[in-house]
């Protein structure tokens, strides 16, 4: 696992932090819960989602990494 979020890096990742799915919730990330996600958390990077979803990738990555060095 490494020790930074980037925006290459997979959802899959990025929820093995205890923080993240709050982090991303703050963020309105959607559909984080169907299983059509959960297919694609393997292969989706956290750059792409910010994209689709129209998400600030700086501050979603500053509130993925404030969690992950906790």
């Amino acid at each position: 696992m490494r020790n930074e979020i980037t925006k290459d890096t997979t959802l899959a990742e990025v929820l093995k932090h205890p923080e993240a799915m709050n982090a991303l919730a703050r963020h309105n990330l959607p559909c984080l819960h169907c299983p059509m996600a959960a297919y694609e958390m393997s292969t989706l990077k956290v750059g792409e989602v910010a994209k689709m979803y129209g998400i600030d990738i700086e501050s979603l990555l500053k509130d993925l990494n404030k969690g992950v060095k906790k």
